[in-house]
């Protein structure tokens, strides 16, 4: 039997963006916000595949920089401010096999979607926070940030290291104006993309899936918990940390890899 939350509308009244929310940790993310009384927006480039009335889609590509004014410009005409930013959209599509599989159009691609889409949404939505004086911006990195992958997503590696450091930065300037600024850097969550990618691996490199699953898996050096996280686990680490129970929380990297960097 799972365990029940009670999170007595904790984020009633507030306004919440979710990117990349329509699947994966995102949708996710998106579900407990709302359960906690949040209005909750999400992005995405296709509608969703199960309509939710208690979100509102902005359908938007968020690795262009109309993209991203696209949401901005929205979501301020639409509900005047934004309490809760969580920049979850992010992920690999780079071909394997090292750095010389890769393009410079790959390297573009990627730093685009996981990069420069937080830090221009940053910028869009942070100056009418620090103008009240109050808000919280969430990055979703990745343990790949300090755990690199060379064979499949060396350009996912390097733009999530990218976006820890800024994240720190970024918490420096804005925190003492009364902004959280927190980074939330997961493992392998068991995704659709997750899976997508595992199909990707495998067919650059002649294997099964399975085989490509169990590769990623050495290569990270294992999963002392014994399996990938599940979305909603990243999403109550992320709930938590948007919510006034942790108030005195930023600049902080938050790791969920059930124990799989093998440093302290």
């Amino acid at each position: 039997m799972e365990q029940q939350f009670s999170f007595n509308d904790e984020l009633q009244g507030k306004i919440a963006l979710v990117t990349g929310g329509t699947k994966g940790a995102g949708k996710a993310i998106a579900d407990r916000l709302s359960q906690a009384g949040a209005t909750v927006i999400i992005t995405a480039r296709n509608q969703p595949e199960e309509a939710n009335k208690r979100l509102y889609f902005i359908s938007a590509d968020l690795s262009t920089a109309e993209g991203t004014q696209k949401v901005v410009s929205e979501v301020l005409n639409r509900f005047s401010k934004l309490d809760i930013l969580v920049n979850n959209l992010g992920g690999s599509e780079t071909p394997g096999g090292g750095f010389k599989a890769l393009t410079d159009q790959d390297w573009i691609n990627t730093f685009q979607a996981n990069l420069l889409a937080p830090v221009r949404l940053d910028r869009g939505f942070a100056p009418g926070m620090i103008e009240r004086g109050t808000g919280v911006i969430i990055h979703i990195a990745s343990i790949q940030g300090k755990l690199p992958l060379y064979d499949a997503t060396l350009p996912y590696a390097a733009a999530k290291a990218g976006l820890i450091n800024y994240s720190k930065s970024l918490s420096n300037e804005i925190s003492p104006k009364g902004v959280r600024v927190l980074t939330v850097s997961p493992g392998w969550i068991m995704t659709t993309a997750a899976n997508r990618m595992m199909e990707r691996i495998a067919e650059s490199s002649n294997t099964s899936v399975e085989q490509a699953a169990q590769s990623v898996m050495d290569a990270l050096g294992g999963i002392p918990i014994g399996r990938p996280a599940k979305p909603e686990e990243v999403a109550e680490l992320v709930g938590f940390l948007v919510s006034p129970r942790a108030g005195y929380l930023t600049g902080t990297e938050y790791v969920i890899d059930g124990g799989t960097i093998p440093t302290i």
